[in-house]
């Protein structure tokens, strides 16, 4: 880390010392900018740095609305609109309890380098609250959605700012918000991605992210002569990101062993595989949020209480619950165990002792903002949809997201080579996805 670049994130921690997830992220990019900060003096020049770390927008909002019985609750909200250098704001909208700026500045910093890598035109952007849509209502979810949106919509718009879902933001609540915006702006436009096929949404879209992480990772082994087929992989997660992981590794000839929830996770030695992804899809539209439930429902299965899967001895790990949910103990014991392949399908699923324990030992391992980045990409074509007013057949979204993944592969395996550290998709993800944006800040001037 050159002495710019250092200046640069000792300032962010002493501003935002309490933003722990923020730092962390902006750290882990950061540090990997160096080899093309010192190669282009343009961009320290420019003070790209110092700009591309804070938001050119928050907006911060409270959301009013009454439950079942009657009684006003009041819910905090947010949209991080990050950075619009080559496209418009583009990212997930998260309700969960944990929700807080510092969880949304984090995330929409990673989007703004996901989405340079997947070559569409999309600027970086996160939001959310933290209403937890667990145990509520229809009724409920959809007070709070319109409630949301009554704020939101005056910030948002097809060629400003385009939210989707993420954690605790499905269909449903896509549904509620798009009526709502509809109601508000007098409009039917493409202002939200990951809508009903009924309107205006796209085939492939929930299971996107998870097809993307499979994707990347039979990329890397192909890079070494090797594929995805008979791999043993460990799963965190049973939500969209999982089953869409689970699905494509089985579709590519993989035995998936794990699946994880808050309550620990399943050990299936036979593999997750059939009626029991469609298992998956059960658990997630029921609101239940154990995976205990699938161990007593399947013979054979391993339930273990308040653990992580990486603990299993596997050939592949893929981390698709929630950032930070693998940390150095874990890397060490996965390999120890033989892990040659770590990918990631959740936002920062890695603590920056693990991700520095993998590209010590040099084994593939894939941040997220390149190997997840399925989903956004695949946000990118339904709005590409909607613009066109057509759609697009199953087969031809998949070989979309497909040639994405692969061209998001090949941006890292070459800007990495072209810095001098061949076989780092840490920095080559970085230096790929901030070239694009920085080059784009110079151009534009000072905005």
């Amino acid at each position: 880390m050159n002495s710019y670049v250092s200046a640069v994130l000792n300032d962010l921690k002493t501003r935002y010392h309490w933003e722990k997830e923020f730092l962390q992220a902006a750290e882990e990019v950061l540090d990997s900018l160096t080899p093309i900060v010192e190669r282009e003096p343009k961009y320290k020049a420019h003070k790209i740095l110092e700009r591309i770390v804070e938001p050119e927008r928050t907006v911060m909002f409270r959301v009013p609305w009454m439950d079942d019985k009657g009684e006003f609750q009041i819910n905090r909200a947010y949209r991080v609109q990050f950075n619009s250098a080559i496209g418009p704001y583009k990212g997930g909208i998260r309700f969960h309890p944990n929700v807080t700026l510092s969880t949304l500045k984090f995330l929409g910093f990673e989007q703004i380098f996901k989405n340079s890598l997947t070559g569409l035109p999309m600027g970086g952007g996160k939001g959310g609250s933290d209403f937890n849509p667990n145990g509520k209502s229809d009724g409920e979810v959809m007070r709070f959605c319109q409630s949301f949106m009554t704020e939101l919509f005056r910030h948002i718009g097809p060629d400003t700012d385009v939210p989707a879902g993420d954690i605790g933001v499905g269909g449903r609540e896509v549904g509620y918000m798009f009526g709502q915006y509809k109601r508000l702006a007098n409009e039917f436009t493409g202002v939200l991605t990951g809508k009903g096929l009924n309107w205006g949404g796209s085939l492939v879209r929930p299971e996107a992210t998870g097809f993307g992480v499979v994707y990347f990772a039979e990329e890397m082994l192909k890079s070494k002569g090797d594929s995805m087929k008979g791999k043993k992989v460990a799963i965190s997660g049973f939500g969209n990101v999982s089953w869409g992981a689970v699905t494509k590794a089985n579709d590519l000839g993989a035995k998936v062993v794990t699946i994880s929830g808050p309550d620990g996770y399943v050990y299936d030695k036979d593999g997750v595989s059939g009626e029991k992804i469609g298992y998956m899809l059960e658990m997630r539209a029921s609101g239940r949020d154990k995976v205990e439930d699938y161990a007593k429902k399947f013979k054979g299965v391993e339930f273990h209480a308040g653990k992580r899967p990486w603990e299993v001895a596997v050939d592949v790990a893929l981390p698709c619950a929630i950032q930070n949910e693998m940390d150095g103990k874990d890397a060490e014991t996965l390999l120890k165990n033989g892990c040659k392949v770590v990918v990631e399908g959740s936002n920062m699923s890695s603590t920056l002792d693990a991700v520095k324990l993998f590209v010590e030992k040099k084994i593939l391992y894939a941040p997220g903002k390149a190997s997840n980045a399925g989903g956004v990409a695949t946000s990118g074509l339904e709005m590409s949809q909607n613009s066109m007013r057509l759609g697009w057949t199953r087969e031809e979204v998949d070989q979309k997201l497909r040639n994405i993944m692969i061209g998001i592969h090949n941006s890292c395996v070459t800007a990495a080579k072209e810095y001098g550290f061949e076989g780092n998709y840490v920095i080559g993800a970085n230096i790929a996805g901030f070239k694009k944006v920085a080059n784009a800040m110079v151009e534009q001037g000072l905005v």
